[in-house]
């Protein structure tokens, strides 16, 4: 009689495990569905039916690489951030929103938040940043000028890095001069943030890259709005001194 006591509560302790199971993991409920007020993990990732990625939401230890036509490649880079990736219908990243914030045993402060997205198949076209460091403190956004996927597949930024990395100093700049020249690459065009000197400024540039008009306002509280040419030369300059 004892062991078939014995058997019965076994058995009604595997029950009880099991049926817990099922309410956790919504196996009981046809569609699947679960409410949870607070829920505590590592890593979330929002599939489609077939399996695709779409979010990733993760910690530092977990966060992923970076999705192309639904394969991950390896970014060991992003190991120090936490955050979350945005991915398209085809599985290529098109965005996300990285964070980290540390401080170390000496003082030194290792802070930063970017908010992107992508363009089709390629790198950022938006970019709302943050940073912190013991040497500045810069907060912007930027809008690029980014190369249709046709033109620069992202593939290739590895082979320019590769191929640049052969180069002496001056080789390098050319290098990179002529893949810019040719619409290669991104190209920052607006530019919108404080500056070092505690003022503020916003940089409209031409397809080069190079600042044609500035608007800034200095740490003094001065304000002045200027046109350069595109060796970087000011060629007007319009402060409230001077408009009239």
């Amino acid at each position: 009689m004892s062991q078939l006591k014995t058997f019965f509560a076994g058995a009604t302790t595997m029950a009880s495990a099991l049926a817990a199971v099922f309410v956790l993991t919504g196996a009981n409920d046809p569609g699947r569905k679960a409410n949870f007020d607070e829920i505590t993990v590592g890593r979330i990732n929002i599939v489609e039916p077939d399996g695709t990625k779409r979010l990733i939401i993760s910690n530092r230890a977990q966060f992923p690489g970076t999705f192309q036509n639904g394969k991950e490649i390896e970014r060991p880079d992003r190991r120090t951030f936490a955050g979350m990736l945005f991915v398209d219908q085809e599985g290529t990243e098109n965005g996300g929103f990285l964070q980290r914030g540390s401080i170390d045993a000496n003082g030194k402060i290792d802070s930063g938040l970017s908010l992107t997205f992508d363009r089709f198949r390629q790198d950022q076209a938006l970019q709302l940043l943050n940073t912190d460091s013991e040497k500045s403190h810069r907060t912007a956004i930027m809008i690029n000028d980014v190369p249709s996927f046709k033109v620069t597949p992202m593939e290739d930024h590895a082979r320019f890095r590769e191929e640049s990395s052969k180069l002496d100093k001056d080789g390098r700049k050319a290098y990179w001069d002529k893949l810019t020249a040719e619409g290669r690459l991104s190209v920052n065009r607006i530019w919108l943030g404080n500056t070092t000197e505690k003022g503020s400024s916003l940089q409209l540039k031409d397809a080069k890259g190079r600042v044609r008009m500035l608007l800034q306002v200095g740490g003094d509280g001065k304000a002045e709005i200027q046109m350069l040419d595109e060796t970087g030369k000011v060629t007007k300059s319009i402060t409230p001194a001077s408009a009239g």
